[in-house]
Order: C-alpha cells, then structure tokens, then sequence
C-alpha cells in the first residue's frame, strides 16, 4: 500500500476525510494517514482502542512514536493517560492492554534514526508550558535529535507564524482550535505535511490552536520523492 507516499507533495487528512479500518486485532481500528507498505509498514495512523480491547504483541523493527489523545493507553510496561507522549527505539516490544476507558492514538511506526535509542515516556499532560521567544506562543518540548524536532505548542487566537524555506519539512497535528494556511482551515483533528524547500504562513483561529508539531524528519527537497 502507498498512501500519501510522496514526500515531496503536501499532505493532508480532515476529520471529514475519515475512513476507520479494522486491523488484525479485534476491538482496534485505523485511519492510516500515510502508510508505505502492508501490515508491516512505514506509517502514521490514528488507532482507536475500544474499551477492553488489545493488540498483540509486537516488535518495533523501525521504531514507534506515539501520542496519547484520548483515554488511557496501556502495555505491560504502564498505564498512559491523554496527553502522554512515548517513544519506543528500534528492538523494543510490547503488548498493548487497554482498560475500559478506551484509548485514542496518534501513532508513526518505522520513522527512527538507528541512532535514536532513547526509549521515553514524557507525561506531557503534567508538564507546564514554557514561554516561547515567539510571542503569542508557549510550547512544550518533547524530543530532539539531529535537526528532527518534536514538540506541543499552543498559539494564541488570531496568531499567524511565518516559516521560512523548510529544512526537513513540518508535519502538525491540530489537537484543540483550528489552524490556517491561507488555502484552507484546518480543524481539530486534522493532520497535514509540508515538505521540504516550502515556506508558509500559519495562523490560528478565532479561538487559537493547539498542535502537535514535528520538523526536520522529512526528506530533503532532492530527495523527497524516494
């Protein structure tokens, strides 16, 4: 399967765009928002957790990023409520469990560096936000490695910030408010991609946003269409 595949071209996926999937396991379903490969795969879901349901145990080949948006994720390893973000190197393995609150993911499989071995769980929900040097934002970091950058940030309404020429792309996930482009308006639960060697403008809404926001990780502008 190839969906969203060329990482040259911007990307997006609405909440008015879903297509929920079922996946192997009973209770869990998918809406895949960039996916290269079948099962095993280099891919960027969100995965719904229904009350008491599970996922069997797996192996990370490529490494696993995961942000918990709603209820409480759980493996043999702990319990993750909303706002949890983990990270679980290349090797690493679990079984997720999930109790009867349900769970809702955002999930990137087969993304790491090999060098990017720090395994992390980052209770971000607990953690205060942090004055950006950019007024009208405060934000909080949640991994760095290389030039690859992983963050939360909240923009104040009406905010508008200007990225110059993009060096390893910005891919977002609206998790409260809306966002624009100028093209178009994004709402919460909306993820987009933009790629490398793009400059934009982003600009919150009426009633600001709040966004999950990763930088450097994409391709470079030569490259992005492998």
């Amino acid at each position: 399967m190839r969906l969203n595949a060329d990482f040259s071209r911007f990307a997006c996926v609405t909440p008015d765009d879903y297509q929920w999937v079922a996946s192997p396991s009973a209770g869990v379903e998918r809406m895949m928002l960039d996916r290269i490969g079948d099962e095993v795969a280099r891919a960027t879901s969100l995965v719904r957790y229904a009350p008491n349901s599970q996922f069997d145990r797996h192996v990370h080949g490529g490494g696993e990023e995961i942000l918990v948006l709603e209820g409480v994720f759980a493996d043999e390893h702990g319990r993750y409520a909303a706002g949890s973000y983990l990270r679980n190197p290349i090797g690493t393995g679990h079984t997720p469990q999930i109790g009867e609150e349900g769970a809702l993911i955002l999930v990137k499989l087969h993304q790491f560096d090999p060098n990017d071995v720090l395994q992390l769980a980052v209770p971000a929900h607990r953690l205060p936000w942090q004055p950006d040097r950019r007024p009208g934002i405060t934000y909080k970091m949640l991994h760095t490695f290389k030039q690859e950058r992983v963050s939360l940030e909240r923009w104040e309404p009406g905010h508008a910030i200007r990225y110059p020429v993009l060096s390893g792309g910005l891919e977002l996930f609206v998790l409260e408010g809306a966002l624009s482009d100028g093209e178009r308006d994004y709402p919460a639960g909306s993820w987009c991609r933009y790629p490398s060697g793009v400059a934009l403008t982003l600009t919150a809404g009426s009633e600001g946003v709040q966004l999950y926001l990763k930088r450097g990780h994409l391709p470079p502008a030569k490259a992005a269409s492998a």
